[in-house]
């Protein structure tokens, strides 16, 4: 259970390295694509396996609300639920905290959410949110924290990284109990928190390192404040964090934000944009983004990407697909994901060869000229 640097650009902080888990080796820098419910939106384990996933994400919250722990933990756990035998990572619900504001209530021993199905109310304390994901069996399993919205006051944003720490030890404290580290098997990633306000964000590593094992988290990015800031942050944590930990960027993002952050130190990203931007019928390519509902491609006889190998590209015209956007088919959502989850996970393996041959930094200048531009 560990993480481990295998190479390193000499011109930019990127770096190459491999998180080892009971369940399979995660090649980083890696993307994981979201399977929120325990699914890749129309996509099956099968085409996320082919496509060259080597971990994918899960939602405590969510899952427990919908199918259940009951029904999770007789099927043996999420892994068998979904027949996924590769890792998963599970969010520990804190991001409800942001996105369910208006339905929840908070306070320094937990929040209560008030369900989106029922109206029903649903305690999560940092032991709770440990406790489920045990029980789903997560690979990764990420603590409970505040995750204050882009923009917010500094004192909103002191208090959340105050909460945070205090239920970062409170989750390691509960993990540490009757050997659960061990029994599971899994990896505890504390998450750093603060906004844009650098001695907070110091202050929050301060406190949630000592308890990170093989990688830590940088949270309350991409949740509303501009992109200097942001990547001002990122920059912050690259010096910040301790080199020999994995670091995962939550919520980011588009391909030129993942190549920008590989640039600076981070080795994990997650993104809703592949699948969600697929079923609007938007594909991304290496030159910008491709709106397949453009009246241009009705009569387009050409594949999505020449040089794309999925299943999408090999065998279908842009004609086609934007055909079945037009009649609302399903098969067209399933096409577009595909496409766009295998791009990222491309993405992901260019990027770690070109770490690994140095050429990272001549290709990522290349890249992002290109990635700038539209084709719309």
């Amino acid at each position: 259970m560990t993480f481990s640097l295998l190479s390193e650009d000499t011109a930019t902080s990127a770096r190459a390295g491999q998180l080892s888990t009971t369940r399979g080796d995660i090649d980083t820098p890696a993307f994981m694509p979201i399977g929120t419910y325990g699914a890749v939106k129309t996509l099956s384990p099968k085409d996320l396996d082919e496509a060259g996933a080597d971990v994918i994400l899960g939602n405590t919250y969510h899952l427990y609300l919908r199918p259940g722990m009951e029904i999770i933990g007789a099927a043996g756990g999420l892994h068998k639920f979904m027949a996924w035998e590769k890792p998963i990572l599970t969010d520990s619900g804190g991001f409800q905290v942001f996105s369910l504001a208006k339905l929840r209530k908070i306070s320094d021993e937990g929040v209560t959410f008030k369900s989106t199905l029922d109206g029903s109310e649903h305690r999560f304390t940092p032991e709770r949110a440990i406790e489920i994901q045990l029980a789903l069996g997560s690979d990764i399993i990420m603590a409970l924290d505040e995750c204050a919205p882009g923009g917010a006051d500094c004192e909103t944003v002191r208090k959340a990284v105050a909460r945070t720490a205090s239920w970062t030890e409170r989750c390691h404290t509960f993990l540490e109990e009757g050997d659960q580290f061990l029994r599971s098997g899994a990896h505890f990633f504390p998450i750093v928190h603060g906004g844009a306000d650098e001695a907070l964000r110091r202050e929050s590593a301060e406190t949630v390192l000592p308890f990170a094992g093989s990688g830590i988290a940088i949270g309350g990015l991409a949740v509303g404040e501009e992109k200097v800031p942001m990547f001002e942050t990122v920059e912050l944590m690259n010096s910040v964090l301790p080199r020999e930990k994995l670091r995962y960027l939550m919520g980011v993002g588009k391909p030129e934000d993942i190549i920008r952050a590989v640039s600076l130190g981070v080795d994990l990203f997650d993104c809703v944009l592949p699948t969600r931007n697929a079923r609007n019928g938007q594909f991304f390519m290496w030159d910008g983004t491709v709106n397949i509902l453009n009246s241009r491609f009705s009569h387009d006889m050409a594949p999505i990407s020449e040089t794309c190998g999925c299943y999408c590209c090999t065998t279908f015209t842009r004609a086609y697909i934007r055909h079945l956007f037009k009649l609302n088919e399903v098969l067209g959502l399933r096409l577009a994901s595909l496409h766009n989850v295998t791009f990222y996970l491309n993405l992901m393996r260019s990027i770690r060869e070109k770490i690994g041959d140095g050429t990272f930094d001549s290709w990522t200048r290349e890249k992002l000229t290109a990635l700038n531009s539209s084709n719309d």
